[in-house]
């Protein structure tokens, strides 16, 4: 009888032992991660003071503009000359619509690229 309980006893204690044994692993890695974390946070910049935080400009607060906006014109290619790459048209510039009329999307059409409408026509 003592040599059966001294068997099932056995495969318990090696469990435990194996079961121990990881959760102290885990501790080791968790509080490696803390130990990395802090190295990393010691090496950052120090956070802004209040004074160096951003602030109003004097003439307070600004206001959104809603304005159309155009592209400007494609430079035309003279007759027999050389089409421009698009790496020659890199420094396009928009203006100010003369429309005033925001553009909007045709009546039964949600809009989108694929929403089963018309699209603005």
């Amino acid at each position: 009888m003592d040599t059966a309980m001294t068997q099932l006893a056995a495969p318990s204690g090696l469990i435990s032992l194996v079961l121990f044994v990881v959760a102290v692993g885990v501790l080791a890695l968790l509080g490696g991660g803390f130990w990395i974390n802090s190295r990393i946070k010691d090496r950052e910049p120090p956070r802004p003071s209040a004074e160096e935080q951003p602030h109003l400009p004097p003439e307070g607060v600004t206001r959104e503009i809603q304005e159309n906006r155009e592209p400007d014109e494609i430079p035309q290619t003279p007759k027999g000359g050389r089409a421009l790459t698009p790496y020659e048209l890199h420094n396009m510039h928009t203006r100010p619509s003369e429309n005033k009329d925001r553009p909007r999307w045709s009546k039964g059409s949600s809009g989108s690229f694929g929403g089963g409408g018309l699209g603005a026509h």
